[in-house]
């Protein structure tokens, strides 16, 4: 059984290894630098669907079922779905469940979707409750935009602080096997409200609860920075992760040498116009299950701390003045089942 450390962090017992993963995503995503990393590359927004809603639920129902296949199993084998997205009531995720007929949990974490469902997955296979679970995110540019900002048509001009929402669906299967890599630790967070009310400066809205959440972690662990070769946060952009830096810096974290985030990768900013980085659920389902399960499998990334950050805002908690909460999640990734660089356990 898993081994509580701490407050908010969970050590697993018999770590829980992610078996395979898939990856879909926009056109946009697939001109960014991690495109090699990508397993299907849209040619359109529509994908030869009726709507962008539409689409972006075959985009999560085609990673599931790719993810599926490619680690050997069929549909049937998967004992539980742990999926969501940004639409409202998780239509994307809820349609997607009702074609692949899994038994399904439907989570909204806002962009940290991703690390909730294969933190709740990794649970329950812990516990002895599913055999093999699924985690799948996904998000869309055109759905996301039509539900929280101005119709596409409006051509609105976009502040500095305004992220671009990844459009990509992530999906990993999740079963206890000896073989990297696995999930050794999972820390959940708490929302924090800096009192930030602009919906287009997510990244300093959710920055205060990664530091949170960062800082929970190696707290509970006894770990630091030094523990891991790749710190990873999704999606805070430009501007949350300097906020991240600075603050952790103040705080006796050195995070410049191995820290980055999933916004600020997976789009060039020299040759895209994306402003203050990417985002949405689909921003860190992709890295993960693309560049950083890779390069895991490889033996490139030993260790790896990723976190999921949300904006748990609403158009209408927006509208009606509210102030945007942030949560952040967090699991370890390691390629030996103990985890920890440098063999602090």
């Amino acid at each position: 059984m898993a081994v509580r450390l701490g407050k908010q962090t969970i050590a697993l017992e018999a770590p829980v290894s992610i078996v395979n993963t898939a990856t879909v995503v926009g056109t946009k995503e697939s001109e960014g630098p991690l495109a090699p990393y990508f397993d299907v590359h849209l040619n359109d927004a529509e994908w030869n669907e009726e709507t962008w809603e539409k689409s972006e639920s075959k985009m999560q129902r085609e990673a599931a079922k790719l993810a599926i296949r490619k680690a050997g199993m069929e549909p049937g084998n998967i004992d539980c779905a742990f999926a969501g997205d940004l639409l409202n009531q998780c239509i994307s995720s809820g349609f997607s469940a009702r074609e692949l007929e899994i038994p399904y949990y439907g989570l909204y974490g806002a962009c940290s979707t991703m690390i909730e469902g294969l933190s709740l997955g990794a649970i329950s296979i812990d516990g002895g409750g599913f055999d093999r679970t699924i985690a799948v995110a996904s998000s869309h540019f055109c759905t996301a935009e039509r539900q929280y900002r101005t119709p596409l048509e409006y051509g609105g001009q976009r502040t500095p602080t305004a992220q671009w929402t990844v459009t990509g669906a992530g999906a990993a299967v999740l079963e206890k096997r000896q073989f990297p890599p696995y999930i050794t630790h999972i820390t959940t967070g708490k929302v924090i409200d800096f009192g930030v009310t602009d919906p287009n400066n997510m990244g300093g809205a959710m920055a205060p609860a990664a530091i949170d959440t960062l800082k929970a972690h190696f707290r509970d662990t006894k770990r630091s920075p030094k523990n891991y070769d790749l710190i990873l946060t999704g999606d805070l952009g430009k501007v949350g992760r300097e906020i991240v830096i600075d603050m952790m810096t103040a705080g006796g974290f050195d995070m410049e040498q191995n820290y980055n985030d999933t916004g600020c990768m997976i789009y060039d900013f020299e040759t895209q116009d994306v402003h203050a980085g990417g985002s949405g659920c689909g921003c860190v389902a992709v890295t993960l299950c693309g560049y950083v399960f890779e390069m895991m499998k490889k033996g490139e990334l030993n260790d790896v701390l990723i976190l999921g950050t949300g904006a748990l805002l609403s158009p209408t908690s927006s509208l009606q003045g509210e102030s945007v909460p942030g949560i952040a999640h967090a699991i370890s990734l390691s390629t030996t089942p103990g985890g920890g660089k440098n063999g602090l356990y």
